[in-house]
């Protein structure tokens, strides 16, 4: 590899850094012959649902499997409406619309998370759930947004695809509504070495619920009561994931003292950098900046060998899956600045000082 380039994220470093627990892992499942809905998952389930601080954990094949799930076990469907941030990955709307629910979009905060005041304005009679996405890392307030769904008699499922590890109020994301839906895709701070998901609850009707969508619908007994999927977490997946959870704390040491680095050392006036909650906890899984001259940013610095990303260019409304919403230019104006101003820089466990420093250096030398 290019030693002067600085590439947007690194995989590789994960799985060497821990590289023989992960080759036991995969040889005791190997030579267990149980590769579905085995042991593996039972313990994963178990320790997920103890770090999230939830009493269950259910695993299943994606995020999107998690949220799609989450909403059909609570009976959300057609006629109803799930108030959703408009400026987040299409998963989150997808996993409502799927089930034949309506997202209604509602603008984000200064955190780029569900502004509390939005939701409330986006919340009508048809309205029985409210998805916060903990966009980044960080949170979305769920003192606001849990007493609002109070309130209102809605539904609380959080989408945590990206918050795993992030606090509010000292509580884990994911512990606060009826569901929380995270992915274990392999970029996640928790991630896989696949796809993965999964849903934490208190709620032991719905954990057993979940339990049978994600496995044909079917009961302990072989009954199948509910048209359900095949969602099912792989026992090699599960046994991977039961090491990138023990070394977690490491991750997000690691990806916070790269944080910090770029917090104290970007000083560039055209670039914004990310606020982080009061009484919350940022987990950094992106660093997002934002700068009017985003596109010659991001040109910038890839011509200094910087690989950077946007998270997301096209808002989940502005794209031909929900043009049917009859959401046009300027409805949604704080999402579509967020959207071209946006740019997520290098943040990988492993990345250096010094590619630090040469992503620091290069963007207080930009005059866009």
């Amino acid at each position: 590899m290019d030693p002067f380039r600085v590439p947007f994220n690194r995989l590789k470093p994960v799985f060497e850094k821990h590289r023989e627990e992960y080759e036991s892992a995969a040889l005791e499942v190997l030579r267990s012959g149980s590769y579905v809905l085995g042991e593996q998952v039972d313990a994963f389930e178990g320790e997920f649902a103890a770090f999230a601080g939830t009493e269950h954990c259910v695993s299943m094949n994606s995020g999107l499997d998690a949220l799609r799930l989450a909403f059909q076990a609570l009976g959300i469907g057609p006629g109803d409406e799930v108030v959703v941030p408009a400026n987040t990955y299409i998963a989150s709307a997808l996993g409502v619309s799927l089930n034949g629910a309506r997202p209604v979009f509602a603008e984000p905060d200064a955190w780029f998370t569900l502004d509390p005041g939005a939701t409330r304005r986006a919340v009508s009679e048809k309205t029985k759930a409210i998805l916060p996405v903990h966009l980044y890392g960080q949170s979305c307030d769920m003192d606001l947004l849990c007493r609002l769904a109070e309130e209102a008699g809605l539904s609380v499922v959080e989408d945590c695809a990206q918050s795993h590890g992030a606090l509010f109020g000292g509580r884990m994301t994911g512990s606060f509504g009826e569901a929380g839906c995270f992915s274990f895709y392999p970029t996640k701070n928790c991630g896989a070495f696949g796809d993965g998901g999964a849903v934490t609850t208190n709620d032991a009707d719905l954990a057993e619920r979940l339990r049978r969508l994600r496995h044909y619908g079917m009961d302990s007994h072989g009954c199948h009561l509910a048209a359900g999927w095949n969602s099912r977490l792989d026992e090699i997946q599960a046994a991977f994931l039961r090491v990138r959870l023990r070394h977690l704390g490491e991750n997000l040491a690691a990806r916070r003292e790269i944080a910090e680095r770029y917090l104290s050392g970007i000083r560039n006036p055209s670039i914004e950098l990310p606020a982080v909650r009061e009484g919350a906890n940022h987990t950094w899984h992106l660093f997002v900046v934002r700068c009017p001259a985003r596109d010659a940013l991001k040109g910038w610095l890839s011509g200094r060998g910087i690989e950077t990303k946007v998270h997301y260019p096209v808002p989940p409304h502005a794209t031909p899956v929900y043009r049917e919403l009859g959401i046009g230019p300027g409805d949604l104006p704080v999402t579509e600045r967020m959207a071209s101003e946006i740019l997520s820089l290098p943040l990988f466990e492993g990345m250096t000082p010094e590619q630090t420093d040469r992503v620091i250096e290069a963007l207080n030398d930009f005059f866009g």
